[in-house]
Formats: C-alpha cells, structure tokens, sequence
C-alpha cells in the first residue's frame, strides 16, 4: 500500500460538486477579497463554536498576531505558551514586540501544563497562550482561573482544534480570544492559507476586524495602523462548502483513533491520552515510542508516510537560540520531541489501510 498521512485528493472527491460550485460563485460575482462567502462563514463558524463572531484572516499566523494586538500585547510584556508546537505559535508574540515564555507540558496530554504556567507569571506577564495540540483541548478551566486572578488574557491558539471540546464546551468559546488555522490539512481547511479569531467580546472582535484591514474605518479613513490579513472570497467559499461536513469528518476521524488505539493494544508504543472531559478531534494521531527513528524508517519502507509534529522544541530552535533561550530546560517536552510519531489519519482512511499501518508498527517494534 501507499498511504499519505493526509490525503486531499480523497477529500476532494467525495466534495468535488460543492467545492466546484463554491469556487464557480466567487468566479462569477468577483468578490475576491472578503465579501459575502467571507461574511457568511463567519457567522457559520461563528455559530459552529459557540462564540459571539468570528473574523475571517489570511492565516493562523495572522490570527494570533492580531488577537495579541487586540489585547494589547506588545514590547516589554510576556505570553507564556508552549514550546512543544509549531513555530507560528511563538512567532507572532515575537512579532508584536513581546517576549515568549515557554512553560513545560503535560506528560500525558502533551499540552501546557497549568501548574508551571503559574510558577512562570511576573509583573510582565501579559497573556497565557495554551495550544490545544493534536486536537485536545488543553485545561482551560484551569487557565482561566489563573488567568482571572492574575489579570491576564487568556488567549487559545485552537489551530489544531476545530469543534474540540472541553467540559462540552467548544474550543474557541472559552477564552477571551481564540485563534484559528484553515492551513489546508488541518480538520477543517482551506485551499491555501487562511485563519480565523472567535470571541464573545465585542471589542476584541471590532479590533481584530480592524486591524486586518489596514486600520480601515471608511473605504479611505483609517484610524490605526492596520495590516493586510484579509481573508480571500475564494477560501471564505470553499471552508463554507467544507464546514457542514466537519462534524461527520470529526466522527471519523474519532472512530479511526479508536480503531488505532485497538489495534495497537498491547504493542511497546504510547498511544494518545484522552481526557476524560473533552472531545479530541484527532487533528493527529500521535504515537509515542523510544524507537521513533527507526519505527518511521520501517514505515517508510511499507509506503506509509507517517511524520513527526515536533522534533526541535521552540526553545531550541536556532532563531530562539539567536533571542538567548539556549539555557532554557523543559525535560518533558525535550523528551516527548525524541519520542513522538504522528500516523497517518483522515477522514477517508479505510479500516484496512488503518490496520495496515498498525501491523508495520508492531513490526518495527518487535
């Protein structure tokens, strides 16, 4: 077998006929930078979540460098957040003049982990960033109880996070501010880059709808400095033709990690935790094995594209190196960075192909 570790195309024809028309409507009326098809998912994703709006952006980046912005976050303040994530994470609180402070992570769970966010908070600290990685959600009743009494914004990065849950609440609703990546592999994603920010406050979303739009107040009167993160009519279209499949393609995606969790019983290999109070969206199914390297060579050589999400943590990357967190220690996440595998996981994997994944796994373990 062949199998990707996400595969589009198979997505795309089982949509084929709604994608085409949603592209063919943007073709016709010419709205391409927002416009209607971007109004409309907004307030479909909006709704999807649970929160009081959303506001459509060019990427995730974009989406959390506004949303820090619209808090108010910039030079001389501190965001604790994770290392244990993709750079975009970090980046943009880089970006608007504020310092990275990165907390250790959970062993089970591989998210932030509240107890040493606390021990991190200073008279700097401005705003606490959990990720909800992989799909589940981080402990957000927790970091809003910090965040409340040390008079911080909570701010979700959900990037991976689209219809999570914790405590039947969904990710995206909970904190202050939230923010969204449609990257094309993600649960929910576009054809190329956009984001999105959700919140239940009106300012916030006022600022951020602002702010992507060049400060705009008028078609020529802007009142701040703005940016160009606008999201295209084109993605607007396609993510609202894809979001009505989203929680069926959750549904799957949940019994596929199931089905892995079954297969793989028994064998040397950590399999996901699931909090007993969320619902993970298997953004990534993530393995867990001392023998990382040579599990995915040998899955490598049976066809099977599996990956590794992430291997260089933040604080040890080269351009974090270069801002002087060369002395920083995380041993949870250092260690989780040498182990950690992601199996190959979309909606439109066959059983077969799932067990065929999990029997080259046992393979190489054994």
């Amino acid at each position: 077998m062949n199998i990707q570790l996400v595969d589009l195309k198979a997505q795309y024809a089982v949509i084929q006929p709604e994608i085409d028309a949603a592209i063919e409507r943007v073709l016709s009326n010419t709205s391409f930078i927002l416009g209607k098809e971007v109004a409309q998912f907004e307030a479909q994703f909006a709704e999807y979540v649970n929160a009081k709006g959303a506001v459509g952006v060019a990427s995730g980046t974009a989406a959390l460098q506004l949303a820090l912005l619209a808090c108010g976050v910039g030079p001389g303040d501190e965001v604790i957040t994770t290392a244990h994530t993709f750079i975009a994470t970090a980046e943009p609180i880089s970006q608007v003049g504020a310092k990275p402070v990165f907390a250790d992570i959970e062993a089970d769970t591989y998210n932030l982990d509240p107890a040493l966010v606390e021990k991190m908070i200073t008279s700097r600290t401005k705003a606490i960033m959990p990720v909800h990685l992989y799909g589940q959600p981080a402990r957000l009743d927790d970091f809003h109880d910090l965040a409340n009494r040390h008079k911080l914004w909570l701010i979700e990065d959900a990037a991976q996070a689209h219809g999570a849950e914790y405590r039947e609440r969904r990710c995206g609703s909970v904190g202050d501010i939230a923010c969204f990546s449609f990257y094309p592999g993600k649960n929910l994603g576009a054809y190329g880059d956009a984001g999105a920010v959700t919140s239940n406050n009106d300012e916030l979303l006022s600022k951020v709808r602002k702010l992507r739009d060049h400060g705009r107040t008028s078609k020529y009167e802007h009142d701040e400095i703005g940016f160009g993160e606008r999201l295209d009519g084109l993605q607007g279209a396609i993510l609202g033709a894809k979001l009505p499949h989203l929680e069926a393609w959750t549904a799957k995606r949940r019994a596929h990690a199931k089905l892995y969790n079954e297969l793989l019983n028994g064998c040397d290999v950590v399999t996901p935790y699931e909090s007993p109070d969320v619902r993970h969206v298997y953004h990534l199914y993530v393995i867990r094995t001392p023998r990382r390297d040579q599990v995915l060579a040998h899955l490598k050589s049976k066809g099977i594209n599996a990956g590794i999400h992430y291997p260089i943590p933040l604080h040890q990357q080269p351009a974090y190196i270069k801002q002087g967190y060369g002395s920083v220690s995380l041993p949870v996440t250092e260690q989780v960075a040498k182990e950690v595998l992601s199996l190959p996981l979309y909606p439109e994997l066959t059983p077969e192909q799932i067990a065929y994944v999990a029997d080259s796994v046992k393979e190489a373990i054994n």
